[in-house]
């Protein structure tokens, strides 16, 4: 089901829409948006919200809210996960009583600013892999939580895996502001490290301060060596440190690191050896996305 609008997209510093030309539906509404925020949980949705006025105004972007959950009778799955769906609801409620909830939040949030007056949030129920793809498609960052009821959930791993989209992530405690006074890059000289920075460029060119930290047990200083290239190609003024692991696995040194430095987001590449592999090993992605106290930049 895709829920009619009643207004567009919204960017600082731009007048509200024209009537006339304002978007029908959801699909029209993030069409343009260079940033689509998805709101499956009402429990993460005021740090989504936060996380993409922020991420919005720092490179003077346009956002698109939009509600997403899963209606079973539109899903095209097997019997079986059509009755898990079904039973959840006695537990979180119907989607459509999902959705009044997350825009009660909503609408209060709207209010806290002026610039947030024509911003309207949209509808999208049915099944999650086709409304991910559908309302995603064009986004440059989407904000979505990897925490939270079964759609939030499901709908981190579609974004994540099958739109390849750049996602901005907050984190379990909450949002609490300044996201790109301190961007920690966790770096391996990997693709899709080099993928998730080079998606990210234009955020980390509004940072004001970037570090770069290697977490590299070899002598011949490898990450060292390529860290400092992609920053030079990419025109980014960050500092390089390098440490070793010292036994720790990568993701505490990094998640410590970042909190000695008072990093307010960090960056890295998700999942290298796929989901359910990292899932299983508690590689670094799974223990970044489990622990971080700060907001977290990916793609896999």
């Amino acid at each position: 089901m895709i829920t009619t609008t009643t207004d567009g997209n919204w960017s600082k510093g731009v007048n509200p829409p024209d009537p006339a030309a304002v978007p029908r539906n959801v699909r029209d509404l993030t069409e343009h948006a260079d940033i689509v925020v998805l709101l499956p949980d009402p429990a993460s949705a005021q740090s989504c919200l936060d996380l993409a006025d922020d991420a919005a105004d720092a490179v003077q972007d346009s956002i698109a809210a939009v509600h997403i959950g899963a209606d079973p009778l539109a899903m095209l799955v097997s019997a079986e996960e059509i009755e898990l769906q079904m039973l959840r609801d006695l537990d979180e409620g119907s989607p459509h009583e999902r959705f009044e909830r997350v825009k009660q939040l909503f609408d209060e949030w709207k209010l806290s600013a002026p610039h947030r007056q024509s911003l309207v949030l949209g509808d999208y129920q049915g099944d999650l892999r086709r409304c991910v793809g559908s309302v995603c498609r064009n986004a440059s960052l989407v904000v979505t939580p990897y925490r939270g009821n079964l759609d939030a959930r499901d709908v981190f791993h579609n974004v994540l895996f099958h739109e390849g989209k750049l996602v901005l992530i907050p984190p379990a405690n909450g949002y609490r502001g300044r996201l790109l006074d301190h961007v920690l890059i966790g770096w391996k000289p990997h693709d899709h490290a080099r993928r998730t920075i080079v998606a990210a460029r234009r955020w980390l060119a509004a940072a004001d301060r970037i570090t770069v930290l290697c977490v590299d047990d070899k002598p011949n200083r490898h990450y060292e060596t390529t860290a400092r290239e992609i920053c030079r190609q990419m025109g980014l003024d960050a500092e390089i440190v390098v440490t070793s692991s010292t036994g720790r696995s990568v993701g505490n040194t990094i998640l410590d690191f970042g909190a000695s430095v008072n990093a307010t987001c960090i960056l890295t590449g998700a999942f290298k050896h796929g989901y359910l592999l990292e899932l299983l090993l508690g590689r670094v992605t799974y223990r970044l996305l489990s622990h971080a106290t700060v907001p977290l930049l990916m793609s896999h």
